[in-house]
């Protein structure tokens, strides 16, 4: 369970929505048992959130609820699961399978549970998975009077398919991953619904203008690379995809290097770079079409597991700027204390992140585990 409270320092870039600080409450069980030694089991996760402000914010969700038989060379999980594929710190291009929970926070890093059977082949040639889809989830949205949503308010009632099947589409994916040497390697396919839809104007039933996502057919071909040698971390991600519009290619590649055990003081310091290109330039649905992240990691390496990552990511076109700062720490053995800033920097009228400009945010959340 956990408490978090986040402090806008500037007053709201539209009247309707709330200034000054938030509040809200979250809980994530996790029920978990097993039988036949071992070989099958059922793993139950819900969540929940009450929200001061957000109405939109207050949620329940299975994020995941599945039953596993696991044999000598393969296994099979059926029902609600998260999976995360990708390399990358501060974007995930291949990481397709869950749908993004924007309400929970923009970082993308929050999923929501997808239903789906997925078969997983185990060979010394590599992993291979299978994965069925039988519904889709749409993404969420904050609307209102919630900071950090979008100018033009997004009305998820009006979300528009392409396939006549709508949600009840069955999306299909397949993923090798091995590991060979230094290198660990996943190449994956995915065809179905996008998670990442494109926000088309329409009027609502009171004449307003607002943003209704639509949800394209696609087919995806992704490759994520991390090679390990020495301090370094040397990674890539890149897809390909078609039936968003025209066929583009997107990447980024990236290092990161640590420096161990500063002075004998036990303290990791890694340094990060990235370099994020979107072949559909300013027509991207994400910020990223080129932007360099510069971040750097602290590991303190000590009993309450502190740690600190920041960044900023740097648009080279306009010079506007993401920045992000996220710690962690341990208290004693049952509470942990996460911290984050985020801040929109020099945003220009053709960035993604202008209608935040003034949605700077300080957040501070306090965990209790039992």
């Amino acid at each position: 369970m956990a408490i978090e409270s986040r402090v806008f320092p500037q007053s709201p870039l539209l009247e309707e929505q709330h200034s000054g600080g938030n509040i809200s409450l979250s809980a994530q069980p996790e029920f978990y048992y097993e039988w036949s030694r071992g070989d099958q089991s059922i793993l139950f996760v819900p969540y929940a959130r009450l929200d001061q402000h957000d109405g939109d914010r207050t949620h329940f969700d299975i994020r995941e609820l599945y039953w596993q038989r696991v044999w000598e060379s393969f296994e099979l999980s059926i029902g609600i699961r998260k999976l995360f594929w990708g390399v990358i710190e501060s974007q995930h291009l291949v990481d397709i399978i869950n749908q993004t929970d924007l309400v929970e926070n923009l970082d993308t890093e929050d999923k929501l549970g997808q239903p789906m059977i997925n078969l997983t082949l185990i060979r010394n040639w590599g992993t291979l998975d299978f994965f069925i889809m039988p519904y889709f989830r749409e993404r969420t949205f904050l609307k209102k009077s919630a900071r950090l949503r979008a100018s033009i308010p997004i009305n998820t009632d009006l979300a528009i398919y392409e396939s006549d099947a709508e949600e009840k589409h069955i999306d299909w994916a397949v993923r090798w991953f091995h590991t060979i040497g230094i290198f660990d390697i996943g190449i994956t396919h995915f065809s179905g619904t996008t998670r990442e839809p494109l926000l088309v104007p329409v009027i609502n039933d009171i004449g307003e203008q607002v943003l209704a996502p639509f949800y394209n057919t696609i087919n995806q071909t992704g490759l994520d690379l991390q090679a390990t040698t020495g301090g370094w971390l040397l990674k890539l991600e890149a897809i390909n995809r078609f039936g968003q519009g025209d066929r583009f290619f997107a990447t980024v590649g990236a290092f990161e290097y640590t420096f161990t055990n500063i002075k004998c003081s036990g303290i990791d310091v890694g340094v990060l770079l990235e370099y994020h290109y979107d072949e559909r330039g300013k027509d991207s649905l994400t910020p990223f079409d080129d932007d360099i992240f510069l971040g750097s990691r602290l590991a303190f390496n000590d009993v309450q597991s502190t740690d600190v990552l920041a960044g900023v990511i740097i648009d080279r076109d306009t010079g506007a700027s993401f920045l992000n700062v996220e710690a962690r720490r341990r208290i004693g053995d049952r509470y942990k204390l996460d911290f984050e800033i985020r801040s929109f920097i020099g945003a220009s009228e053709s960035d993604l992140f202008y209608g935040l400009r003034k949605d700077h945010y300080l957040q501070l959340e306090l965990s209790r585990f039992f």
